[in-house]
């Protein structure tokens, strides 16, 4: 009897059964337009706030304080633009591959390059750049000799948590029920380039008013080493990805939106660095809680056949 011929396969289910098998060879490599078109968005603001970094210190060390017609404060300050250019391209690559179920083990590492250089080795060059610049901290020399450890460890902490983050975030792993959080395990990596550049931008504001810089300079390499850490920490962030086009507000949360967006265009220097503290911090406040809420659980009686011998 001859074999009866198969049925022709459907495309579209074939399409389905590649995205439900991350690790299927063809699914794996795929890329992606506009994911990984908002990816190298995000690398090449890296790239441009490198850039703009050294030519601030090339500006520093020009007889004339200045590097194509342009002072070193205004290249920091395009730098930190670039950075938060790069945060919002990043914000938008995971947004899209998720909007049309096109994730992919290569955008996921594609998306984890990009942010080393855009949220690592950016903001650790300009706080090395700038720390060391003749004109800051003059009557503290023995910072100068550690500044490039301070921001190597700073460097250090956003590739290993970008690495920690694509291990949790395996398809292949077993999860539990507490591994199904929505929340980031430790600081975003963006985030915390987005404190390191607003804090910048607010110290580029003060030294146009003409105000000194020596004392407020020294807190941005504690500040990176203080974020390193909350990186590399257990501490829980909301990630925001339960927020997307079909997502319902009241009246009054969506005019409390309006009236913050008003106020960091207006006061920007400040409203930046006080709206990213406060979400380090209320990532602090809610991890302190957490065991409290969970101090006077009953714990599970097992059965005496069943309980452990002492």
């Amino acid at each position: 009897m001859a074999p009866q011929p198969s049925p022709p396969s459907d495309p579209a289910l074939n399409d389905l059964e590649h995205r439900e098998d991350p690790y299927n060879v063809t699914q794996a490599s795929h890329i992606y337009f506009l994911p990984n078109l908002m990816t190298a968005g995000n690398l090449f603001c890296g790239f441009m706030a490198v850039i703009y970094c050294i030519h601030a210190r090339l500006a520093e060390s020009a007889p004339s304080l200045l590097y194509q017609g342009t002072a070193a404060v205004e290249h920091y300050r395009h730098a930190v633009y670039f950075i938060f250019g790069a945060a919002v391209f990043d914000a938008l690559d995971g947004r899209l591959a998720r909007l049309g179920g096109r994730e992919s083990l290569f955008g996921a590492e594609f998306d984890s390059l990009a942010d080393v250089v855009s949220f690592g080795v950016a903001p650790a060059l300009m706080m090395f750049f700038f720390i060391l610049s003749p004109t800051q901290a003059p009557g503290f020399q023995w910072f100068r000799i550690i500044g490039w450890f301070v921001g190597f460890i700073y460097l250090l902490c956003a590739a290993m948590r970008l690495a920690r983050f694509n291990v949790i975030t395996n398809p292949l792993l077993h999860r539990t029920h507490k591994d199904s959080s929505k929340d980031f395990v430790g600081l975003p990596v963006p985030a915390a380039a987005a404190t390191v550049a607003s804090l910048m931008l607010l110290l580029l504001a003060r030294n146009d008013a003409d105000k000194p810089l020596d004392h407020f300079a020294l807190a941005l390499p504690f500040l990176m080493l203080l974020v390193g850490l909350l990186m590399m920490s257990t501490v829980r962030y909301p990630s925001g990805k339960k927020v997307d086009l079909q997502t319902r507000t009241t009246l009054r949360p969506f005019a409390g939106l309006l009236v913050l967006a008003i106020l960091i265009f207006r006061f920007k220097e400040v409203a930046l660095l006080l709206l990213c503290l406060g979400y380090i911090f209320y990532g602090l406040l809610r991890q302190v809680r957490r065991p409290r809420q969970t101090k006077f659980t009953p714990p599970v009686q097992l059965p005496v056949s069943n309980r452990p011998m002492t």
